[in-house]
């Protein structure tokens, strides 16, 4: 007796337990069968013992049902598993499917595990989206750019494009797109003969850009490039200099007038150094000149001591000296001007 009333209540309990498992899940079961979506109770039941809401992987399926695409639950309790967003995978295949585009539910998946919201890449794709280039929010508004004739440009470019899905796993960012473009503008300004040919046809520019290349192994297809402005700096009261190589021809002549400067004093100073040089030796010479000199007085006292020189010998030499000094003397007068000579 007791045996029974315990397998009665156990039985009761199963049955409880069943009822109440089948009326939790009874509206989310009717919602999926309803919409086409059909969803078993036990596969429902498995979803709650794994972890995995219910309501979040039926309501993905009724989508993907309703929009004409045939995801089983099996494969969108594997993407949430893997930490993935399942609502976005199904609205980006939604997308595709609508706009023609070949996106299978492992390609998407795999897009939204690497990071990339694929839902925003469907749309990119569909519907191309416009950057600036350079980004204004890098705090920096204009490309800047010398051609060849040295007058300094500003420019500022736009451009369109669309994303590839078949590189966006691994392609690089829209960061690369501004980077690479930005080189690109600045080198085919830097190659322009001069600024007028780029103020003239700036689509030569975008044009050269264009055909470069520039979106190999990134996630986006470079639809345009569009020079929105451009410029010369250091107009409108701007304080950039404009003509960057009349700035460094400047820059340059004032260093080789420095360097021209620089040599001078140092020929000047070396010059001076001559200068004090020669002095010098004109002061040794005439030291030399007036030992020779002292030297006559004694020349003469020995020739008298000797017997070679006589006493009118002298006096004749004495009157010779005085002769030649009074020349010189009236020489040196009637050379000057009449004012500046004696009793004038």
């Amino acid at each position: 007796m007791t045996f029974m009333m315990i397998l009665s209540v156990v039985l009761a309990l199963g049955v409880l337990i069943i009822v109440g498992i089948f009326f939790y899940f009874l509206k989310l079961w009717v919602r999926a069968w309803m919409s086409g979506a059909g969803v078993s109770i036990f596969n429902l039941l498995g979803m709650k013992l794994r972890g995995i809401p219910p309501t979040l992987i039926v309501d993905a399926r009724i989508r993907a049902v309703k929009a004409g695409l045939d995801i089983d639950t099996d494969s969108l309790e594997a993407h949430y598993l893997a930490g993935g967003n399942v609502i976005n995978v199904v609205q980006a295949l939604i997308a595709a499917d609508k706009a023609n585009i070949d996106l299978s539910f492992k390609r998407a998946a795999a897009i939204d595990l690497a990071g990339r919201d694929v839902y925003d890449a469907v749309r990119t794709s569909v519907n191309p989206k416009v950057i600036d280039c350079p980004d204004p929010s890098k705090g920096t508004t204009m490309l800047d750019a010398v051609a060849k004739d040295g007058i300094r440009l500003l420019v500022k470019a736009r451009v369109t494009v669309r994303a590839n899905l078949e590189r966006l796993v691994g392609g690089a960012t829209e960061d690369t797109i501004i980077a690479r473009v930005g080189q690109g503008i600045v080198s085919a300004i830097g190659s322009s003969p001069s600024y007028k040919a780029v103020l003239e046809n700036p689509d030569h520019i975008s044009r050269k850009v264009l055909d470069s290349g520039l979106d190999s192994q990134t996630a986006f297809e470079i639809v345009s490039i569009d020079i929105a402005d451009v410029s010369v700096a250091g107009v409108s009261g701007a304080r950039e200099v404009a003509n960057v190589g009349a700035l460094l021809e400047t820059e340059r002549a004032e260093a080789d007038k420095k360097l021209r400067q620089a040599e001078a004093e140092g020929r000047r100073a070396t010059a001076i150094a001559a200068e004090q040089e020669m002095r010098a030796r004109v002061q040794e010479m005439q030291a030399k000149v007036i030992a020779a000199q002292a030297e006559v007085p004694l020349a003469i006292a020995q020739a008298f001591r000797e017997g070679r020189l006589g006493v009118m010998d002298f006096y004749r030499m004495q009157n010779i000296m005085a002769d030649t000094a009074m020349r010189e003397s009236i020489a040196g007068e009637e050379g000057k001007p009449a004012g500046d000579r004696p009793g004038a």
